[in-house]
């Protein structure tokens, strides 16, 4: 069995260069980038949301493109999306969420010069992209209340969460020893409108989110324990949502987004069999 990879493995990934290099917003980080596979299409649609812990320290779309170049070969769309972290200006709350809503949703505009078939789309995510992926299938549940509240949000029926971090209220003080994230940088300050910042930012919830929900995590994961995608499993199935979790054998955090890892062969057929 290889040996688990670690973060100097995981900032070393890339992958091919993307088809298209697509602009969402002003700001540096608010672009998505498009990888097609060969042949005229439909194609189905994988959208890519990077981890590292909410922060641009730890790496970001680069890493994913060795995901995205696997799963073109075999014939998916990915919509690699980059966003604001919650230490670039603009970002954190309600910015980071802002700008996942409008990357996802700006693949309406181009579906039809790309020939994507948005009726087979899945979200996977990565660690804090985990927490992304699975809250921007959640959107139909927030509350109009918030700044990240959307009309007709497009709808994401399938998720893959690798190593997410999804439960911000329950989990809080795993991903401030994880992460050294507090609640503060990823859901934002009470106020009086807003008294609970849970409540439009955080998966768990917005359930049932009526999303068939994957949840995978290495053996050997420290940032997100396969404990944490059972406990939140629990709490989904509890309201009645389709969920399932898969154990990486040997696999660490970041065996969960490579393409060259022994643990794609599982990531990989999940992704796919969202697809069909």
């Amino acid at each position: 069995m290889a040996a688990a990879m670690t973060l100097q493995d995981y900032l070393s990934l890339d992958g091919r260069a993307p088809e298209k290099h697509i602009v969402y917003g002003a700001a540096p980080s608010q672009f998505v980038e498009l990888f097609l596979p060969e042949g005229p299409g439909p194609h189905p649609v994988v959208v890519l949301l990077h981890g590292g812990c909410w922060t641009v320290d730890f790496g970001g779309i680069r890493q994913m493109r060795s995901m995205a170049s696997a799963l073109a070969a075999v014939g998916a769309a990915v919509w690699n999306v980059e966003y604001r972290r919650y230490d670039e200006e603009g970002g954190g709350y309600p910015g980071m969420y802002q700008d996942v809503a409008s990357a996802v949703d700006l693949l309406r505009e181009h579906a039809a010069e790309h020939a994507l078939d948005l009726s087979r789309i899945v979200a996977v995510g990565h660690s804090a992209g985990g927490h992304l992926a699975q809250w921007a299938a959640s959107r139909h549940k927030l509350p109009s209340w918030s700044a990240t509240w959307t009309q007709d949000p497009l709808p994401l029926p399938q998720v893959v969460s690798l190593g997410g971090l999804a439960d911000l209220r329950n989990e809080a003080g795993l991903i401030c020893t994880s992460c050294e994230r507090t609640t503060p940088q990823l859901a934002g300050v009470p106020t009086a409108d807003r008294p609970d910042v849970f409540l439009d930012t955080s998966p768990a919830e917005l359930l049932p989110c009526n999303a068939h929900t994957v949840l995978i995590h290495g053996e050997f994961d420290e940032i997100s324990p396969l404990a944490m995608g059972e406990r939140y499993a629990a709490r989904a199935r509890a309201a009645g949502d389709e969920v399932e979790v898969f154990m990486l054998p040997g696999a660490s955090h970041y065996d969960e987004v490579s393409a060259d890892s022994p643990s794609w062969a599982i990531v990989g057929r999940e992704i796919m069999r969202a697809l069909e």
